[in-house]
């Protein structure tokens, strides 16, 4: 029954692209054809049960099935896979849009309130469920020169990895619109890497604050390594007890935090910031986003990668700071540039795959290159993107035109 029910659901699926399953008898099946532009993969089921896994609950069944080893990639890679199953149904296809039934608008509705109700709670212990599992993972897969865990900007695709993530940072100081003197709150600092790089380039006094115990002391490391800590203070601490504090500053960035904060946060969130932002201040955000409404966070990653996350719409990401009187100066939308900045780290992890399993084991590097590959899948056809969003309190704020923002960020890797 599950081989019939998973072979008619492959057969509708698989159109471009050629998929070919093996099962433990033997036996193999072909999907699709072979088309310029999609993988040819070929998948082999080890048990009986995976394809029973698979149809309980796809992606954490798959998910699950790969990281037992109940399903093995034979041709190709899961890369590969994920690419084939997600690119025969990109979310912005053309078609015809039909409206949800009503019992699907109120499943999804009871769904949406039930997972935002859960993400209000623990916050440091989900963000240390990912991010304190050890330094030494990151630094094999993330950039060297500013260990940026957060989607690089690609102006040109022949940059390196460390290219790509040093035009980010020159990409977002450009829209901080930074003058010398000036205090900058860095909310989510990660490893230090943008802390350092504005503390360098520019004239100002970084904060950065994190919930990670191992961030905050490589974070630490990094800045007295760069012979800049005078210029720089990481704090272990939430941002609700900052803003509680009275801390005022000059400019605020967060760079892949938002994700971790929670739909019910999302205003407790920008009240925070507004009261921490000088009245001509001016903050930058940069998350993760979905380009269709409010969804929700699948099982997978729920359970195994970013517990307590979820990817917020822009849609209710913009009504939430418009009721601080947030004002939103500019928004872009970087559609492609983390699906090429997972591609890259998915080939470091490949090619450090050994010591990947020394550190951990067989089954993490599965469940690290699962989730690569399907965030990958998800940017380059799914519904995901990023979004960086300039933010400011007085309309007097920035020049009247955006020219500053292309000049600066010129001179900053001009002098790189």
């Amino acid at each position: 029954m599950a081989k019939r029910i998973l072979d008619r659901f492959l057969s509708r699926v698989v159109a471009c692209g050629a998929l070919e399953v093996v099962r433990p008898d033997g036996s193999s099946t072909h999907f699709g054809s072979r088309t310029e532009g999609f993988p040819d993969v070929q998948i082999r089921f080890t048990t009986d049960t995976a394809e029973r896994r698979i149809l309980m609950d796809p992606r954490l069944g798959a998910a699950e099935a790969f990281m037992d080893g109940e399903l093995v990639v034979e041709r190709g890679d899961v890369m590969d896979l994920l690419a084939l199953i997600r690119g025969n149904a990109p979310w912005d296809r053309n078609g015809r849009l039909q409206p949800a039934s009503p019992i699907r608008r109120i499943r999804n509705t009871l769904a949406h309130r039930l997972e935002s109700f859960n993400q209000s709670r623990k916050s440091k212990s989900n963000v240390a469920h990912h991010y304190d599992i050890g330094n030494d993972l990151y630094r094999l897969f993330l950039d060297t020169d500013h260990l940026q865990y957060s989607c690089a900007y690609w102006p040109s695709l022949d940059l390196s990895l460390e290219q790509a993530q040093e035009a980010k940072l020159a990409h977002i100081a450009a829209k901080l619109a930074l003058q010398p003197g000036q205090r900058v709150l860095d909310i989510g600092c990660g490893w230090g890497g943008m802390a350092i790089y504005l503390a360098r380039n520019f004239d100002v006094i970084v904060h950065g604050i994190t919930l990670s115990e191992e961030q905050l002391v490589l974070a630490r490391e990094r800045a007295t390594a760069a012979g800049i800590a005078d210029r720089i203070t990481f704090e272990l601490v939430d941002y609700r007890d900052l803003a509680a504090s009275g801390a005022n500053y000059d400019r605020i960035v967060s760079v892949g935090m938002f994700e971790h904060v929670g739909q019910p946060q999302f205003e407790t969130f920008f009240r925070a910031c507004a009261n921490m932002l000088a009245a001509d201040g001016v903050m930058l955000l940069h998350t993760i986003g979905r380009m269709g409404g409010p969804g929700l966070t699948d099982a997978f990653t729920r359970k195994y990668i970013f517990p307590g996350g979820y990817i917020p719409a822009l849609s209710e990401t913009l009504a939430s700071s418009e009721k601080m009187r947030l004002i939103a100066a500019d928004v872009e939308n970087l559609r492609f540039h983390y699906a090429y900045t997972l591609r890259e780290w998915y080939k470091r992890c490949v090619a450090h795959r050994d010591e990947i399993i020394a550190m951990f084991d067989e089954r993490f590097y599965r469940m690290w290159t699962f989730y690569l590959a399907g965030a990958t899948a998800a940017f380059e056809s799914g519904g995901m993107c990023n979004y960086q969003i300039q933010y400011i309190r007085s309309r007097h704020a920035l020049p009247l035109t955006r020219d500053y923002l292309v000049e600066t960020e010129r001179t900053l890797l001009k002098a790189k």
